[in-house]
């Protein structure tokens, strides 16, 4: 799974910095797990760490159940829910808002 090619959203171009963009789909590469679920789910935030503003990732899926957490300094923090879907054909990184 997620070896199709890739594609973003409006919503992810526009509010999520490409640098964000491609360690969400390294997670998504390199997920240690017996199976991918075609659904990736990642909770962003930012949190205040050692005095100082850091991005907070929270990747997970379903089936297999799986979840991992770090955090990254950053200069823009990013808040929200983005799926990453793959349809056998294609994978696309979303914004849950725009699901």
């Amino acid at each position: 799974m997620f070896t199709g090619p890739k594609y973003v959203t409006r919503g992810i171009k526009e509010n999520v910095p490409t640098f964000l963009q491609n360690i969400l789909w390294y997670m998504i590469e390199t997920l240690e797990v017996e199976a991918k679920d075609y659904l990736q789910v990642f909770h962003l935030d930012g949190i205040t760490e050692e005095g100082r503003l850091k991005q907070k990732v929270v990747h997970t899926q379903e089936e297999p159940d799986y979840r991992k957490e770090f955090t990254l300094c950053t200069k823009q923090i990013v808040s929200g829910k983005i799926y990453v879907i793959d349809d056998t054909t294609h994978c696309t990184m979303l914004l849950a808002e725009e699901y």
